[in-house]
């Protein structure tokens, strides 16, 4: 294998070093990557208008086409030549001759590399196999490649390149270009279903005071003219609410939460979140927009509502499971009953066998919680709600008015993972302050993910905050679902890598 891998290094290096050879040609000529070509068609619009055409139609109708791309696919014989283009939308075909070019430029253009971008000016025409392609009367060198394209059998297949080098990735897969066209489409569904129903899009602050808003470790900086340590944000949580105070009923943000937290296929410390804010709601109105926004998602992205996903169906479009922690436990665990759940050491013994940790804590939904963290998260695949989270693990939430110690929280899980999180917000101050304190009290016996107290925001609570609803949703997850990626990696344009 290291041989083949030095011998792979070397043919680059050869033709690396004669592509530069002939770009110090074409400086002796002049500018070698020129500004003087403008394409007016595009190859997608290209074959949409003009493939139903025949040859004879075409050969009639005498279509000007001006197209410029990167060249892909070369094909010289003799006096004439056949070049694969691929720009933003797609691939074209050009035919180009030395009777319509000239004997000059078409040497010219026998020289051009696989992976130069050209521009070229002709008209449409269809070849003897029927294929659409630019028949070229001027053919133009925009930019040279001196770096080689992988070769077209092997393509770009080594998955850590793929993200080190993403601009070689939309090169060489048209899927990876396909996600991120889909992922721009669902941040602009997400945004017009919103904006739809009178909320106002809002920017918060990265740099945060005081970390807040969710239980994460984050990233310290430091701010030299202020001499002060700054915290860039876990969430926009506490920034957002903070406008619910001040009367703008509906708001929410699309923006990056960053967490100081490990890799993993499902976590990148640097990510997409959507958060919205919506006075006089309630988390059951959460939830219904959460299946709304999905939905929406689903259609732009894979035009159905029964999707697949690694190889299994996954039903968007059946109402979406609503279970309490408890029945999600017993529901996909028959082999317990409710009496076991209710008993603190049944729960501590089961989650030490699975984690092989003694669980710290006496509360029972908090060990209920833990319980169903190892045992049954990971096994709900098509939309399921768990609603009703200890009042402990949910310190921004409100507190059910029927049962102490449980919030109006749920947790949206899709494939085996979470996906939305969301609840009645909690607008006691006096309740807030003291949750916050007990955050501190965490914080201060080592729990790097405990909130810190945010006096600012205490006080805008005590001006009063009407009865709200919140909602996050990952946009990084929620993609992965929609385009079937495996990895949070495939998702983000440049994911965070260790140095090479």
């Amino acid at each position: 294998m290291t041989e083949i891998t030095h011998e792979v290094h070397e043919d680059e290096n050869r033709l690396i070093a004669e592509r530069r050879q002939k770009l110090s040609q074409l400086r002796n000529q002049g500018n070698p990557f020129p500004n003087n070509f403008k394409p007016q068609n595009n190859s997608t619009d290209l074959h949409l208008n003009y493939e139903q055409f025949s040859k004879e139609e075409l050969a009639e109708k005498n279509i000007p086409a001006v197209v410029s791309g990167r060249m892909m696919l070369k094909r010289v014989m003799g006096k004439a030549s056949f070049a694969t283009l691929a720009d933003s939308k797609g691939r074209i075909q050009a035919y180009l001759s030395k009777e319509k070019l000239g004997e000059d430029v078409y040497e010219a253009f026998k020289h051009y590399d696989i992976g130069d971008i050209i521009g070229v000016s002709g008209t449409l025409m269809k070849t003897k196999t029927g294929e659409l392609t630019v028949d070229a009367k001027e053919v133009k060198l925009v930019s040279k490649g001196i770096r080689p394209l992988p070769e077209k059998f092997h393509g770009l297949s080594d998955q850590e390149q793929r993200y080190r080098q993403r601009y070689l990735d939309l090169i060489m897969n048209d899927e990876s270009k396909d996600i991120f066209i889909k992922r721009s489409k669902i941040i602009r569904v997400i945004r017009e279903t919103l904006e739809a129903q009178d909320y106002l899009e809002v920017e918060t602050p990265m740099m945060h005071v005081i970390p807040g808003g969710a239980t994460a470790k984050p990233f310290v900086t430091h701010h030299n003219a202020l001499d002060m340590p700054l915290y860039l944000r876990v969430a926009p949580e506490l920034y957002l609410k903070r406008l619910i105070v001040g009367g703008l009923g509906r708001v929410f943000e699309i923006n990056r939460n960053f967490r100081n937290e490990g890799l993993s296929t499902r976590h990148n410390p640097e990510f997409t979140m959507i958060e919205l804010y919506e006075s006089y709601a309630d988390y059951k109105r959460m939830m219904e927009i959460t299946e709304e926004l999905v939905r929406n998602s689903a259609k732009i992205a894979c035009n159905s509502l029964v999707i697949n996903y690694q190889d299994k169906t996954v039903d968007l479009e059946q109402p979406f499971d609503r279970l309490t922690i408890t029945e999600a436990i017993l529901k996909y665990n028959p082999e317990l009953n409710i009496n076991q759940l209710t008993d603190r050491g049944f729960l501590k013994a089961e989650i030490k066998k699975l984690t092989r940790h003694e669980p710290e804590t006496d509360s029972l939904a908090v060990l209920q919680l833990l319980l169903f963290e190892e045992n049954t998260e990971h096994k709900l695949w098509n939309p399921t709600f768990i609603m009703d989270h200890p009042i402990e693990t949910s310190p921004l939430a409100r507190q059910s008015d029927d049962r102490p110690g449980i919030t109006e929280r749920f947790e949206l899980f899709v494939v085996g993972r979470e996906l939305a999180n969301g609840y009645s917000e909690l607008n006691d101050p006096e309740d807030q302050a003291d949750r916050f304190r007990q955050q501190v009290e965490q914080k201060d016996a080592g729990d790097e993910e405990a909130m810190h107290y945010d006096a600012d925001y205490i006080r805008a609570l005590e001006y009063g905050m009407p009865p709200t609803g919140g909602l996050g949703i990952g946009i990084d997850r929620l993609v992965m679902l929609l385009t079937n990626a495996a990895s949070i990696r495939d998702v983000i344009l440049f994911p965070h890598m260790r140095p090479e």
